[in-house]
């Protein structure tokens, strides 16, 4: 048997959602380092504020909106007849509130945000995965998924969602594609106040981070590039076994 290849092998084609977000920027930073192809979905107004580089296929897109993803995607198809790799960033979180202080309206944004608009972005991009090369699939959960917090009921449970979405892929696509979900904790991007698109500098932090960087055995609140790195991980040939788990990512605050 050969040894694991623990890079991403130069020209593999690879879609990142949610692109221009704090967590995409990295990743899509680390993926064209490792020489990869990188084409990139986000809503108009992110990928303005936030432009990637040149060779980057950039596409705006609405991953809500079942007709705009048909749209992108058909542009994608045009461009590749194949994808080799997918990572699925897009979403975002609404300002804590109690369950009873939350609205159906509010509520069923989130899940479209978060967990219905992977479902759209991965089921198109599913025939063009089929003929990749040792397809993988990425998805983005997080720690509030599997250990609940007060205030985050809708994206706990969106991303609850993810997870059970994410194993069930794994299932019906192998053995052609592998995938896997990775659930952060909280890191140091503009999410904290809502997310790159719905975020408002103005907002207060989601969280303490002095008192909460006291509860992670690491020490520290987490980076980007903390997450991108096992991102790639989970896409390269050293991760070829591994199919429907869920890595958590979060200096040890939780050990499930």
């Amino acid at each position: 048997m050969s040894s694991p290849d623990f890079s991403l092998a130069p020209g593999r084609r690879v879609l990142v959602t949610g692109a221009g977000g704090g967590i995409g920027r990295a990743v899509v930073a680390a993926l064209r380092a490792g020489g990869a192809e990188v084409v990139a979905l986000d809503l108009a107004r992110v990928l303005n504020a936030h432009p990637l580089p040149g060779d980057v296929a950039a596409f705006a897109c609405d991953l809500t909106d079942e007709a705009d993803v048909a749209r992108a995607f058909g542009e994608i198809g045009k461009r590749w007849s194949a994808l080799d790799g997918m990572v699925a960033l897009a979403g975002f979180a609404r300002p804590r509130a109690s369950l009873t202080e939350t609205s159906h309206a509010a509520w069923s944004d989130v899940l479209d945000g978060n967990l219905n608009s992977t479902v759209l972005a991965l089921k198109a991009a599913l025939p063009l995965l089929r003929q990749g090369r040792e397809p993988a699939i990425v998805t983005m959960a997080s720690g509030l998924a599997v250990k609940a917090a007060p205030g985050y009921g809708a994206y706990g449970v969106s991303k609850a969602g993810v997870i059970a979405l994410t194993k069930l892929l794994a299932a019906e696509e192998a053995p052609v594609i592998r995938v896997n979900v990775v659930a952060p904790s909280a890191v140091d991007t503009p999410f904290l106040r809502g997310g790159t698109a719905h975020g408002d500098p103005s907002q207060p932090l989601r969280l303490d981070v002095a008192s909460y960087v006291q509860s992670i055995p690491l020490g520290r609140l987490a980076d980007a590039d903390d997450i991108a790195g096992p991102i790639l991980f989970l896409l390269s040939p050293a991760a070829r076994y591994i199919t429907g788990q869920t890595l958590h990512i979060n200096g040890g605050s939780l050990m499930p």
